[in-house]
């Protein structure tokens, strides 16, 4: 019995070294996922930490692949805010690429959406023709860990983590109003000629017109119309014949959409009325400098799009290699644009818009 005794208890030693070698290699295993799941490299001074925060002094990611986006391709106004995205990302030493529809309906972007996942890049940036539409797809793009901003016109907040704006959404609705009332004396029939009907941005500004245009110095103007051009040239030129027919005692026009402000401008130019019916909205100043020239348009309004697209360019760049997650209170580098901080809902602001006239005009090229 002493030596089966002894069996036993030199079974039992064996059994609980075994079980203790077990734990340790267990713990190591998991402390190991931990630490490589900071980001591609490895290291996790690369990316945010562990706890998903920022990791603001991080270096960029190497070889950083990003898709730039516009609302369709052709357009003037995107084509200038595309380039400066790929100047950002080109000078952090990454490479982009451009891919648009070539028209500016609702669901355009979502098969290309699609298509560009696939391929697997690191961030994705992209001006929303709808902010639901492409949504789902977007949602996609984030959980296989592609960075998304979008940037001139938002998409749903939860299908990306930025969203770089011209300026405050309010004060360019608000200041397009306030110019057009200067014009024709606050008194008169007035319209606006947009873009598409689901744009983010459009939308947003027309509501803050409307709300402005609710205010007692504006009791003289009333809105009679909301026509909408699809940031077509020759559909925006005919929605503007087709104002000024319907409404023969119209004042102004607002055209918020650089397409549609040149389409309107070209046809008032040649037109009966021409200095009658006063036009204002937001354009860029190659566009709008020969109807300024000849009076056609006094005053207009935009920011440098340029400046938006290298924006966002730099926010992908910061949100890829873990300087920013798109909280609030964040702050990231943007080459020669400085510091920037994100405010509520992952916004980013450019800064105010610039108003154009005939003698300032000649200052700016693009």
């Amino acid at each position: 019995m002493s030596l089966f005794r002894r069996s036993r208890a030199l079974l039992a030693a064996a059994l609980a070294i075994a079980l203790a070698i077990f734990v340790a290699a267990c713990g190591d295993t998991k402390n190991s996922t931990s630490s490589s799941s900071g980001g591609s490299s490895g290291s996790s001074s690369t990316a945010s930490d562990s706890s998903g925060k920022a990791n603001p002094s991080a270096p960029y990611k190497k070889g950083m692949t990003v898709v730039v986006m516009p609302k369709q391709l052709g357009n003037p106004y995107e084509e200038t805010e595309d380039r400066g995205t790929v100047e950002a990302i080109r000078e952090i030493g990454g490479s982009a690429s451009i891919k648009g529809p070539t028209d500016a309906g609702a669901s355009s972007q979502v098969p290309l959406l699609q298509s560009i996942i696939q391929t697997k890049p690191d961030a994705i940036v992209l001006a929303g023709n709808d902010p639901n539409a492409v949504a789902p797809v977007l949602k996609q793009a984030i959980s296989r860990g592609i960075g998304v901003v979008s940037q001139d016109s938002d998409v749903a907040p939860d299908a990306r983590k930025v969203f770089i704006n011209q300026a405050s959404t309010e004060q360019i609705g608000r200041s397009e109003v306030d110019i057009l009332g200067r014009e024709i004396g606050y008194r008169g029939q007035v319209a606006i000629l947009s873009a598409t009907a689901n744009a983010t941005n459009q939308n947003a500004w027309i509501r803050y017109m409307r709300d402005e245009l609710s205010q007692p110095r504006y009791r003289g103007m009333q809105l009679v119309k909301v026509a909408y051009g699809n940031d077509d040239d020759q559909l925006s030129f005919q929605q503007t014949q087709g104002l000024l027919s319907a409404y023969p005692n119209l004042r102004g026009i607002i055209s918020p959409t650089t397409v549609g402000i040149a389409a309107a401008a070209r046809y008032l130019s040649t037109s009966p009325k021409k200095g009658q019916v006063r036009l204002t909205g937001l354009g860029t100043p190659n566009q709008m400098r020969k109807f300024i020239k000849d009076g056609t348009v006094q005053e207009f309004a935009l920011w440098n799009p340029e400046d938006v697209g290298y924006l966002g360019g730099y926010a992908a760049a910061a949100l890829v290699s873990g300087q920013i997650t798109g909280a609030q209170g964040e702050t990231f580098r943007a080459g020669r644009l400085g510091e920037r901080r994100i405010g509520a809902n992952g916004e980013v602001v450019l800064g105010p818009p610039t108003v154009f006239d005939a003698s300032n005009i000649d200052r700016f090229n693009f």
